[in-house]
């Protein structure tokens, strides 16, 4: 008979071999640019099994990411979970394959220090995987030629194809990376320029693609709220007293952020009923998108639909004083799981102890990791 651990084990086992699958599926479309289930212009096998170079890199990042955490809690004889791998894969194109991995702690943690060494090893272990796989990445680009081998209608145009084959295209089609700053250094210092490929077509570049992807993932951790990876490093630096008090003030700060210029005045002032009602039944759902993303930060509901009215109207006068700044209001979903499930506060510990100065180094250092992965705006569709 089945024990429940080796019941457990066969089901990561077989999320992580789903997640393999779903990630290389995913690679093949980045890198050929089209569908596998296309039924006119499918991919061959061939094709799909050249999603092995994003899958394995960017397998291999979130891996090691995992059981850093793994061992670091293994080693403070904390009991865990092996990594549980997320697969996801539509078949529609510009997917990831997969939403990440996690982790059970399956122990009750009474250290502060515990949490941040838990915290902590991960997103660092991580982030050295993904600077490898950058390196590696924008070290060895294939030649400018490549392209043509994904876009032949390009080659009618030659190398010069940038400023005349995305002149007809839709605006929804054309996407690019957006730029932290370590992207940034690698295609400004480490890259030939002369191999560098067109910001549309970077997506093409698996190493490239599983790199950014690590650090997207990376900066989404090591953000400094709640029960994420940062949360944890950021309570053991400032402790609990602080810390709930700063939580709270970064997720309002994300929020307001993110859907910042996604309403404006000017939308409801264009003199025709049907585009006001429908512009105001819009912002009805984003005002109660909101609440719900803020229902964690304080026990009274009332309190919480306060909040998201004062961060709505704070985005509406911003936006009527400053049209020309806008937000990422890809991050939205992203902040309605954390402030709706994940959770705003970090749990109370009984030891409160300040952390020592190595640690403190080391946190420091994790939270400037955070700065130079986060893009303000990851994902940009011209």
């Amino acid at each position: 008979m089945m024990t429940p651990r080796t019941r457990t084990r066969l089901i990561q086992l077989g999320l992580f071999i789903l997640t393999l699958i779903s990630t290389t599926l995913a690679g093949a479309e980045w890198m050929s640019g089209r569908l596998v289930i296309d039924p006119v212009n499918g991919l061959s096998w061939p094709a799909i099994f050249a999603g092995l170079h994003y899958s394995l890199p960017f397998l291999g990042i979130l891996t090691i990411h995992e059981f850093g955490h793994y061992i670091t809690a293994r080693l403070k004889r904390v009991q865990v979970t092996l990594p549980y791998y997320i697969p996801l894969w539509f078949g529609l194109g510009q997917s990831l394959g997969t939403l990440g991995a996690f982790i059970r702690i399956k122990d009750y943690i009474s250290s502060r220090k515990t949490y941040f060494d838990i915290g902590i090893a991960g997103p660092l272990a991580g982030f050295v995987a993904a600077l490898g796989v950058l390196w590696y990445g924008f070290t060895h680009l294939p030649p400018p030629e490549h392209i043509f081998t994904i876009h032949p209608e390009y080659r009618q145009y030659g190398l010069a194809f940038g400023q005349y084959a995305y002149r007809n295209l839709p605006p929804e089609s054309l996407f690019q990376l957006g730029d932290n700053l370590i992207f940034w250094f690698f295609k400004t210092y480490v890259a030939d320029p002369a191999l560098l490929p067109h910001p549309y077509e970077m997506i093409h570049y698996p190493y490239l693609l599983a790199g950014y992807f690590a650090l997207f993932f990376t900066s989404l951790n090591l953000i400094p709220i709640g029960q994420l990876d940062g949360g944890h490093i950021l309570y053991g630096l400032i402790g609990r007293r602080a810390f709930r008090v700063v939580a709270p003030v970064l997720f309002v700060g994300f929020v307001f952020y993110a859907g910042l210029g996604l309403f404006k005045p000017s939308d409801f002032a264009q003199g025709n009923d049907e585009l006001f009602l429908s512009e105001l039944g819009k912002l009805a759902f984003y005002v109660f998108v909101l609440y719900l993303s803020c229902q964690r930060l304080t026990e009274s509901r009332m309190t919480a639909l306060l909040i998201a009215l004062a961060i709505v109207t704070g985005q509406l006068v911003t936006s009527y004083l400053r049209p020309d700044w806008e937000g990422y209001a890809g991050f939205l979903l992203f902040i309605l799981v954390l402030g709706r499930f994940l959770g705003i506060h970090h749990p109370d510990t009984e030891e409160d102890e300040p952390l020592g100065p190595g640690r403190q180094i080391l946190g420091w250092l994790a939270l400037l990791v955070f700065v130079l992965c986060f893009s303000p705006k990851p994902f940009i569709f011209a």
